[in-house]
Formats: structure tokens, C-alpha cells, sequence
């Protein structure tokens, strides 16, 4: 229990910082029921998941799939996983990026600040997951934000989100059963999309429908996954996409909001981004002004070193393997911690504190340590997308306000990374 105490985002904990001190990097311990090999190690980290499928497999708590579904990314391995994986590198091609979904993520940008009113304090991780949870909704089903459909499915999918960091405990009123019930009720909404886009189909006889851009048409149309397979794989994508980009954005808010240097020198570049499209008469980003954003990306990175989103992952051994020296029996979980290798100060200078400038300097050189979408095959489908939602969001919020934390909070690892009183902000528009 003491490993899933909650702490500080920007720290390890104390059970990371204890062990390592008394054990060193990699150590032995016993978590989540199992025996687990532990590791805040970056090069046993890059060894676990560049082996994956061979010395190791993915390998989450059953409570996780029993909300997720057996069929859910997070927990499939093998070839399924690679095929569903697939799915989603297509649907998030590079094409598919810069074409459909880079106009649909600043439009949405734009519908949620433009609901901000001065001086009026609003919480700007609710913010954050309303731009994130439309964004996606828009494109894995075509529902448009503020419809009661919508909005229907939002709140349920909160109540989802609960269970999914409680304990796994199946009785009546625990967040755990009442994420199972969420689930369902989820599920039969995208089931009835399903149902109607077949129906559809069926009577227009082939002919192309706007709605097969969304990843349901593309889904139903190119693969050949059973009805259920679809929708674990709509749901994962929802809570992969909707959730982690969230908290990434209202991280770079937070830490963005205690450095006026970074700020300033971010706002320059979005400036300067928006003053040569006027000069050239253009409206609405392209994917050549999100190439400009150089900084961006600095801040972006630095976000997620230090705010580590996906502080770990599980996995476990598939047949005994040796590391330098250290001997892992076959079965036994692993557990590669990339919080503990982000704010290693062997590795970042002063990693405790916000520097984005850092990813200026050796940015090829840390590169190697930095692992916030995880690594190998298992490598984050979406990590292109998640970057440049924060990065059209920041550059629409930069050239429209100036904003400051209406009261203190701090971002909390449950191990979800949560902001406990909702990131209350207040902004001023910029004349």
C-alpha cells in the first residue's frame, strides 16, 4: 500500500525514495499481490520494454481489464495487440493528422476558451478533459460536443474514470462497481452507434458516408474485429486519449503559470507564428506553423518529464532473464518506474525543477532516458497527437490570455496524476 500512496507528481514518493536509497535502482520487492522486480533504472527500463514479446509481456492488474475489457490495448500482447495497434497507427497517420485531425483540434481549442470570462475562477483540469473528451468523442464517433448525448456519455465516462484508480473491490456503491456500471452504459451508447452506422450503410449501398472518417467507420470498414473487439478497442482509445493528453495540458499550465521566463519566451513564439500568417493572409494552424514551434516542444517535454503523466507500467518475465548480473525467475512481475528515471539528478540537472531550456541544450543526448509514452512495440500510438493538442491549445491560450492560479494546488500522483482541487484558475484577456 505504501507504494500507491499518494504524492507529489513532481516526486518519486517515499517507498521509491526508501528503496532506492536502502537498495539501489533495481530491487525486489512484492506489489500488487505478486513478487515484482522494481526498476529506476534507464537502461533495465529501455532493456524491458525493447524486449518486449520475448523476455517480457504486458501484464495489468486483472481489476484494470475487468474495467478496460479482455480486449482493451492496455492488456492485450501478441499479435491481436499488434493488430489492434495497427488500427490506431493508421487512423493516426501523418496524413490523417495534418489533414482532419489538426483542424478538429484547434476548432475544439477554440469552442472551450471561448466560454472563459475574466475574473471568474473555473477549474482548468475540468477544462482541459472537456477539450480532450470532445476531441475524441468528435473523432472516434462523430458525436459533437454539448449535445446531451455527449454530455451524457461525459459523465459517465468521469464516473468510469474513478474506478479505473480505486480499489478493485466489486460491491454495492464502491467506485469499482460503479465503474462497471459505466462501463456498460458506455458501451450500449457505442454499440447503438455501431447498430446505426451499419444500418446505414446497409441502405445506401456502398456509397461513402461522411462518418466513415471517424475510427468507428474506419474500424467497421477495414478490419475485421468481431463487434466486442470494437468496442474495447473504441473504449481504450477514449480513455488513452482522452485522459493522459488532459493531464498534460493542465501540467504545462500549472508549471507554466510559476515561470513567467518560459511563459514569455512562449508567447513570443506563438506571436511571431501568428503575425506571418497574417502577413500571408492565412487563417487556422497548419501542420508547417506546428513544425515552428520549437520551444514549444522544449516546454512540452519538460512537461512531461516532470509531471510524468505514466509514472510506470506493468509487466512481467516470460521465461528467466539475466541483467547485469541480476537474475529475474520466469512469471515474476516487472515494474520499470519512468518517474524515478525522470527526476534522477545523475541524469537532469536539478530534475526537480521546471527547465524547459534543458531540451535546447542535449536534447539528442537525454533522449535515450526520456520515456514518457513508453518505448518499443508497445510505444505510445497516440504520442504525436497528445503533442500537438497541447501545443495548438497552449498557442490559442498564450495569444489570447494571461492566467494565474486563483488558489494553491499541486498535482498529486493516486498513481493517476490529479490536481485535488481541480486546477482553479482565473485568466485576462490580452488586448
Amino acid at each position: 500500500m505504501s507504494y500507491l500512496q499518494p504524492h507529489l507528481a513532481t516526486s518519486t514518493g517515499q517507498f521509491m525514495e526508501h528503496h532506492t536509497k536502502r537498495y539501489g535502482k533495481i530491487f525486489q520487492s512484492n506489489l500488487f499481490g505478486e513478487p515484482t522486480i522494481v526498476s529506476a533504472d534507464a537502461g533495465f527500463n529501455r532493456f524491458i520494454l525493447q524486449n518486449e514479446g520475448r523476455l517480457f509481456e504486458c501484464s495489468y492488474p486483472r481489476s484494470i481489464g475487468g474495467i478496460l475489457g479482455k480486449w482493451s490495448m492496455l492488456v492485450l500482447v501478441g499479435e491481436m495487440h499488434r493488430s489492434m495497434r495497427l488500427i490506431s497507427l493508421n487512423f493516426m497517420s501523418n496524413t490523417r493528422l495534418r489533414d482532419v485531425l489538426m483542424p478538429e483540434v484547434e476548432r475544439h481549442t477554440l469552442m472551450v476558451i471561448a466560454s472563459w470570462k475574466e475574473g471568474v475562477t473555473f477549474s482548468g483540469q475540468e477544462e482541459a478533459k472537456k477539450f480532450t473528451f470532445n476531441l475524441m468523442a468528435k473523432n472516434i464517433m462523430s458525436m459533437e460536443p454539448g449535445e446531451t448525448e455527449t454530455e451524457k456519455l461525459r459523465k459517465e465516462y468521469i464516473t468510469f474514470m474513478k474506478g479505473v484508480i480505486s480499489a478493485p473491490l466489486n460491491l454495492p456503491c464502491t467506485p469499482y462497481r460503479k465503474a462497471l456500471q459505466s462501463r456498460s452504459s458506455i458501451l450500449r451508447v457505442i454499440e447503438k452507434k455501431m447498430e446505426q452506422r451499419i444500418e446505414r450503410a446497409e441502405m445506401k449501398n456502398g456509397e461513402k458516408c461522411a462518418e466513415e472518417d471517424d475510427l468507428l467507420g474506419w474500424a467497421l470498414k477495414h478490419s475485421s474485429l468481431s463487434k466486442e473487439q470494437i468496442l474495447d478497442l473504441l473504449l481504450s482509445l477514449l480513455f488513452a486519449g482522452h485522459e493522459t493528453s488532459s493531464i498534460s495540458l493542465a501540467l504545462a499550465i500549472f508549471f507554466l503559470e510559476a515561470c513567467p521566463k518560459a511563459t514569455h519566451e512562449l508567447r513570443e513564439e506563438h506571436r511571431a507564428i501568428a503575425i506571418k500568417k497574417r502577413a500571408r493572409g492565412e487563417t487556422g494552424l497548419n501542420w508547417e506553423d506546428y513544425k515552428q514551434m520549437e520551444f514549444t516542444q522544449c516546454v512540452i517535454n519538460e512537461t512531461l518529464r516532470l509531471g510524468n503523466v505514466v509514472r510506470f507500467v506493468h509487466r512481467k518475465a516470460i521465461q528467466d532473464v539475466h541483467y547485469q548480473g541480476y537474475d529475474i525467475p520466469c512469471g515474476w512481475k516487472v515494474l520499470p518506474v519512468f518517474a524515478a528515471v525522470h527526476l534522477d539528478p545523475d541524469l537532469y540537472t536539478e530534475s526537480h525543477e521546471f527547465n524547459p531550456w534543458r531540451w535546447k541544450e542535449s536534447c539528442g543526448k537525454m533522449s535515450s532516458n526520456f520515456m514518457p509514452y513508453g518505448g518499443g512495440p508497445r510505444l505510445c500510438a497516440g504520442s504525436e497527437l497528445a503533442k500537438m493538442e497541447v501545443a495548438v491549445f497552449l498557442h490559442h491560450l498564450l495569444l489570447n490570455f494571461q492566467w494565474e492560479l486563483a488558489e494553491e494546488d499541486q498535482p498529486i500522483a493516486y498513481p493517476f496524476v490529479d490536481f485535488p482541487k481541480g486546477l482553479p484558475i482565473k485568466v485576462k484577456s490580452i488586448g
